[in-house]
């Protein structure tokens, strides 16, 4: 499952005294650009509805297309139509804020209003008759549902959502005073009765749109104060998952881009005691994640608790994508661009080791390609939150029991398949032989019926050498080293990530793949393909957040 993300920018605005904070910033950011798309929508619907109710009873019946069209109330439709599908055009292809498209849409809500009522309105007026005008012609004007319905669909400040409602709501009498002055005069209607009627419909209307206006407005201010977690604003929810729920979100001082984690409460148990050992093991992987310094590691910036109790904690947003979907979209890499990737990943983990962490979910998608500044291809390993420890004297609360396997199945060593306790970091090196695997040949070592086959695959079955499955010409050499990773027994293995890293540099030219080659290959094929810029987030074991920012 990929979820999608869009850092959207900061919009100004400033509170309007109004009892509540009703400036864009109060608003959460993820739903004003929803709105701002809802928008679009309704400039849509405005346009279909003018054709479907206009033009196409008259087209059914025979009328003319050149007498159609040279009707006052034709003309009315047909700029009505061009309205909405500017407005929908407006919210789809502009490269303006969501607020200020939000802001244009109170335009045309006027606009759109106006529209509407000389559809009704423009020269339609009987003899004067109160009862039969009421009955047979006037009754509410479809104004009215348009003008309470805008604040729903695309919400404004609430004094701005008055002054629209009320100039929305004048739509129905202007039209009336021009078709007075436009036509030879109408019967004499008293001026009464139009006040009368446009006060109890579109001008009532007017004022539960303010009421509907400032009631949203406060539901955002409440949401915006919910997102609110530590020195951190959430933005939006990237995805769910197993463990919990991950959000985009700013540091409230800082301005700085991060993901937070959200722990699910039902995970923390059912009991003191329980949740008292679980949240002690979240806290003791944060802290030792956090005291990881590689640069190749995802930095965590801070952790604690919610209000409510949940367990969070913060992650760095980085520039690039997971070697799972680099693979997918662009097919098997060179060898030496692999040999690249896979030694960065080897220094995060072998700092790990060295501290008695296994990452135990080693696998492409926990693995990503950056542009870290002006450097192409900087890796960083993600998503440790299946870190185990391997020193005795830690404590040995898990999440998963002893004898119970975690990580995925594609990428898991026979040991961990196993449910073997002593599991340690050559249990990682063979998950990058995996992910070697699948950066040379685009398949994974082993796909079984089930993932249970594929667990049983690893454990029993020889695996084939990656030149068969695959037309890249993979050196000798670096076969060796691949095959190596995969042996069953962990004793045939690289005992540690720097001899792991060593073997894989001894087994391509030096100069194979350069900082030069790898800026080449990003311009080309990411920032000059018109994809734009993709922005990665840590995501959920085993599911990862992926957003292509346009």
């Amino acid at each position: 499952m990929k979820y999608s993300l869009v850092l959207r920018r900061n919009v100004e605005g400033q509170d309007s005294g109004e009892g509540v904070s009703t400036s864009p910033s109060a608003f959460p950011k993820d739903l004003i650009a929803e709105a701002a798309d809802r928008l679009g929508w309704l400039g849509l619907l405005y346009a279909a509805g003018f054709s479907l109710v206009y033009f196409t009873p008259r087209l059914l019946v025979g009328a003319g297309v050149v007498e159609l069209l040279t009707r006052t109330h034709s003309v009315i439709a047909l700029v009505s139509i061009a309205l909405g599908l500017a407005v929908f055009l407006l919210s789809r292809h502009a490269t303006m804020a969501p607020q200020h498209i939000l802001n244009l849409g109170l335009v045309f809500e006027v606009v759109g209003a106006l529209g509407i009522a000389m559809s009704e309105f423009w020269g339609q007026f009987p003899a004067y008759d109160p009862e039969g005008m009421l009955a047979d012609f006037l009754g509410i004007p479809w104004e009215c549902v348009w003008i309470i319905g805008f604040p729903l669909l695309a919400p404004a400040r609430p004094s701005k959502t008055l002054i629209a409602s009320l100039a929305a709501a004048s739509a129905g009498p202007a039209t009336v005073g021009l078709s007075v002055l436009a036509g030879p005069g109408m019967p004499n209607v008293p001026l009464y009765f139009f006040v009368g009627y446009f006060l109890f419909t579109t001008y009532l209307c007017a004022g539960i749109a303010y009421l509907i206006s400032r009631g949203v407005l406060k539901y955002g201010v409440r949401l915006r104060r919910a997102r609110d977690i530590g020195n951190y604003h959430l933005i939006e929810r990237l995805g769910e998952g197993g463990m919990g729920e991950v959000w985009a979100a700013t540091h409230r001082m800082l301005a700085r881009p991060a993901a937070v984690k959200l722990i699910r409460p039902e995970l923390l148990g059912h009991n003191d005691s329980s949740r008292d050992t679980v949240l002690k093991r979240f806290e003791r992987e944060a802290k030792a994640t956090a005291a990881l310094t590689s640069c190749h590691t995802i930095a965590i910036y801070d952790f604690g608790y919610t209000e409510d109790g949940a367990f969070f904690y913060v992650m760095e947003l980085l520039c690039g994508l997971n070697l799972e979907t680099l693979v997918r979209r662009f097919g098997p890499i060179r060898p030496a661009r692999a040999v690249h990737f896979l030694r960065q990943a080897c220094e995060s983990l072998g700092e790990a080791h060295e501290r008695g962490l296994v990452h135990r979910d080693v696998k492409p998608a926990n693995i990503f390609a950056c542009k870290l500044g002006h450097d192409c291809d900087f890796v960083k390993v993600l998503d440790f939150g299946l870190v185990k420890t391997t020193e005795q004297r830690e404590p040995r609360h898990q999440l998963t029991g002893e004898g119970i396997a975690a990580g995925t199945p594609a990428y898991m060593a026979p040991e961990m398949a196993l449910g073997t306790p002593t599991v340690d970091g050559r249990a990682d090196i063979y998950s990058v032989g995996c992910v070697a695997y699948w950066l040379l040949t685009g398949q994974q070592v082993f796909r079984g019926k089930s993932q249970i086959a594929t667990v049983v695959d690893h454990v029993k079955t020889p695996p084939v050498p990656p030149s068969q499955r695959t037309e890249v010409d993979i050196p000798e050499a670096l076969e060796r080293v691949i095959m190596a990773c995969l042996e069953k027994d962990p004793e045939n293995r690289p005992q540690t990530a720097e001899q792991l890293s060593d073997l894989l540099a001894e087994s391509v030219p030096d100069d194979a793949w350069s900082t030069k080659r790898a800026a080449e290959w990003w311009r080309l094929h990411l920032e000059g393909s018109g994809a734009g810029t993709m922005r990665i987030t840590e995501g959920l074991s085993p599911q990862m957040v992926l957003r292509v920012l346009h």
